[in-house]
């Protein structure tokens, strides 16, 4: 009985899990290119290190080492891998740093001073940083752990006490070793909890599309990596911009990632353009009155002349009045995603009326179109672009068989018009497209789109349009200091 009771509440569960409306995978393919622009901006910031001054007491001997400079960092080998369940691990090996600092020695009564030049050399970094999803349902770095080391030091001393100095040498190069060894995990906390973050921050999670609806990015679970790819879900649903706690359930198929060839794929099922079209529905955009000039002049005389009979029994005031059209969706469309193709199904009201100036509107017919319309994905930057174009088209009567025959002359008229008049606008608004969730500064290119059964695929390559410090810059949180946090391990001596 209590394995019945199990077995049901996990059945239940799953009744109610929702799946995502877009995925998005990178491939260990990507790793390369994030990690020649992260490098780059990860050695501006270790030679932003500042190191304490270092001073003693050796005998009769009184040394003071001061305003210690990274003046250059070498960054020879590393590599940047996936660790399953949740990590990113960057590891640096056999580096190199040159520092210049003030010397400042005193034996009895003598002293001197200068600067000089050192290295630290075998410089080797090891971090993680582990991804999960914050309670808003973005993505953050949730930790970093760390270890680094300083395998040995070498000073060019000179100068009255040369001697003196190379015989402290050691002494001294092991202390500034031991410092440096314990700034260089703070700054890489630093970076990962703070300043990478700021670019996440980047990454739209609720944001509006237009002035009518908005989309909802929001992770739904923690990002997931393997050995070769990272794998997340979006919610990607649409709402109304007036009704922002509106919801509609997601019954579509759950979209699927298998490929690996490319940077980045992205996968959309059929509820992510049901939602954004259900969404507009509801916000009142999917209609259409056109009156007087509006209507192409060609279609005004056919309707004019198919609807003679009742327009003549009308009252002369009436007769000349201006024709209107009006298309208003009567429910929301729905996509259907299939190996040959997508397709956009539409069921709409057409009605013919005349407009006399300061009079009720008087209907001459009222018929319901079914369209069908074809539509071709796009990638641009970081937007999905979609083109539409009208494929099948037909209307009917809503009172009789009869009056369905005498609309058949109507029908190409009207198609034409859709396509002429219709269509563009549409295409206008649907090239805009909506911004994929990618942090700033990131663009997608040479992508290939691939239908499924129930989803579409999208597979592409990654090009930094900015460079990783000209966009933490611009979205560096208001304390740029490193962080005073401990990091998650300290550094290896």
């Amino acid at each position: 009985m209590a394995l019945f009771g199990a077995l049901f509440l996990a059945l239940l569960a799953g009744a109610h899990a929702e799946f995502p409306g877009c995925k998005i995978r990178v491939t260990s393919k990507a790793l390369e290119l994030v990690k020649q622009e992260g490098l780059r901006f990860l050695e501006q910031e270790l030679e932003t290190i500042t190191i304490p001054d270092l001073r003693g007491k050796e005998g009769h001997f009184y040394y003071n080492i001061s305003e210690v400079k990274v003046t250059e960092l070498q960054l020879t080998s590393s590599e940047l891998d996936f660790q399953p369940q949740q990590e990113l691990m960057l590891q640096i090996t056999n580096a190199s740093l040159g520092l210049r600092f003030r010397r400042q020695l005193l034996y009895w009564f003598f002293y001197d001073g200068g600067y000089i030049n050192a290295s630290a050399e075998g410089v080797s970094i090891r971090t993680g940083l582990e991804l999960s999803r914050d309670p808003a349902g973005r993505m953050k770095v949730s930790n970093v752990s760390c270890q680094a080391s300083v395998s040995r030091m070498h000073a060019a001393f000179g100068g009255t006490f040369k001697k003196v100095y190379d015989f402290l040498s050691t002494f001294i190069t092991s202390g500034m070793r031991f410092l440096l060894n314990q700034q260089i995990c703070p700054v890489l906390y630093h970076v990962g909890t703070v300043l990478l973050n700021a670019l996440l921050d980047t990454v739209p999670v609720r944001s509006s599309v237009d002035e009518l609806v908005g989309i909802d990015y929001s992770l739904m679970k923690d990002p997931v990596a393997s050995t070769s790819n990272l794998d997340m879900d979006f919610r990607g649903a649409f709402f109304p911009l007036t009704e922002r706690n509106w919801s509609l359930p997601n019954r579509a198929v759950e979209p699927q990632l298998q490929e690996e060839e490319r940077m980045v794929y992205v996968a959309f099922s059929e509820f992510f353009f049901d939602s954004a079209m259900e969404s507009y529905f509801r916000a009142g955009a999917l209609q259409l009155s056109l009156v007087g000039d509006k209507v192409p002049h060609d279609l005004d005389m056919l309707l004019r002349a198919t609807y003679f009979g009742s327009i003549v029994l009308l009252s002369p005031a009436v007769i000349d009045s201006p024709l209107k059209l009006e298309l208003r969706v009567l429910a929301p469309p729905r996509c259907t995603i299939k190996p040959s193709g997508t397709t956009i199904s539409v069921t709409a009201s057409v009605t013919i009326a005349l407009v006399p100036p300061d009079k009720p509107e008087v209907q001459l017919s009222s018929m319901t179109m079914d369209a069908r319309l074809s539509a071709k994905m796009a990638l641009r930057g970081k937007a999905l672009r979609t083109q539409l174009d009208l494929r099948r088209f037909r209307i009917y009567s809503n009172h009789s068989a009869l009056e369905s025959l005498a609309l058949i002359p109507l029908q190409a008229p009207l198609k034409t018009m859709l396509q002429i008049g219709v269509m563009p606008m549409l295409n206008e608004r649907t090239w805009r497209g909506v911004q994929i969730p990618l942090p700033e500064g990131i663009n997608f290119v040479r992508e290939v789109v691939t239908n499924h059964a129930g989803f579409l695929t999208i597979g592409a390559d990654l090009h930094f349009a900015k460079g990783l410090r000209e966009v933490i810059e611009k979205n560096r949180p208001a304390d740029v200091g490193v962080s005073t946090a401990p990091p998650p391990s300290t550094a290896a001596v």
